[in-house]
């Protein structure tokens, strides 16, 4: 695939800058939190309970940050979130999604609005560009946790779709529907992955200039640092020289 595709990188810059660490923080308890909220606190018998705790830990999340998170749900303390997905174009007439939870929907749809408007993007109805993207579990481990040809064949047993092995690692892909059944065989056989998510994988990808590349790149950062925003997507792709420049 030419130039360097988003789909891999976004979600990666929000943990670039130590500055952003607190406030990923406080977006992976919040998920944490309503995770259990919604089904039991034992991540065992829940599994988006147990995938929300393997990404705080993936971004070395306190052990003591998690069960206070687990603990706020038991009290029922705190506010009750609303789980909003925006959808919309950005620069470019790239597609972008925008995954929430807010205690507080006018405020994270203006905010969010404004974001898309003062980029020269457009906020759009739900549905609007979703159905660009497809829904998909990814599960990624490190490279050297196994060669290429020893991944795919696991994966292949495990049930499922695709896998895309590089130097940066392996990203095994499945359905939503067969997503936990892959990821727990896979974690039997090479430990816990460093990632396990249902994401928004884009069916194809724009491939936009780096002027255009470096206002999505403010788009998606503003996205990012609002406290109601928890995943960004976006179908395009940029250089390896401004991709490498914007996450410096």
């Amino acid at each position: 695939m030419a130039g360097h595709s988003q789909f891999k990188n976004i979600m990666h810059r929000k943990g670039k800058q130590d500055a952003m660490r607190s406030k990923m923080f406080g977006k992976l308890a919040r998920e944490i939190t309503v995770a259990a909220k919604l089904g039991t606190p034992d991540p065992a018998m829940n599994p988006r309970l147990r995938l929300a705790i393997t990404a705080a830990r993936a971004e070395n999340v306190p052990k003591d940050n998690i069960e206070r998170a687990i603990k706020k749900a038991l009290g029922n303390e705190g506010e009750n979130y609303d789980e909003i997905r925006y959808e919309g174009y950005g620069p470019g007439g790239v597609a972008v999604i925008v995954e929430a939870l807010t205690d507080n929907r006018n405020r994270a749809a203006s905010d969010i609005r404004s974001y898309f408007t003062k980029s020269g993007g457009n906020l759009g109805e739900t549905g609007s560009v979703s159905f660009m993207f497809d829904r998909v579990g990814v599960i990624e481990y490190d490279a050297k946790v196994g060669s290429d040809d020893a991944m795919l064949e696991a994966a292949i047993e495990a049930g499922a779709d695709d896998v895309a092995s590089s130097e940066d690692g392996h990203e095994v892909f499945a359905s939503p529907e067969t997503f936990r059944e892959v990821a727990k065989a896979l974690e039997a056989k090479f430990g816990e992955a460093r990632k396990a998510a249902l994401v928004w994988k884009p069916q194809n990808t724009i491939t936009v200039d780096d002027e255009t590349g470096e206002k999505l790149f403010k788009l998606l950062d503003l996205l990012n640092e609002h406290d109601d925003v928890q995943n960004v997507y976006a179908n395009f792709e940029v250089s390896d020289a401004l991709a490498a420049k914007m996450s410096a």
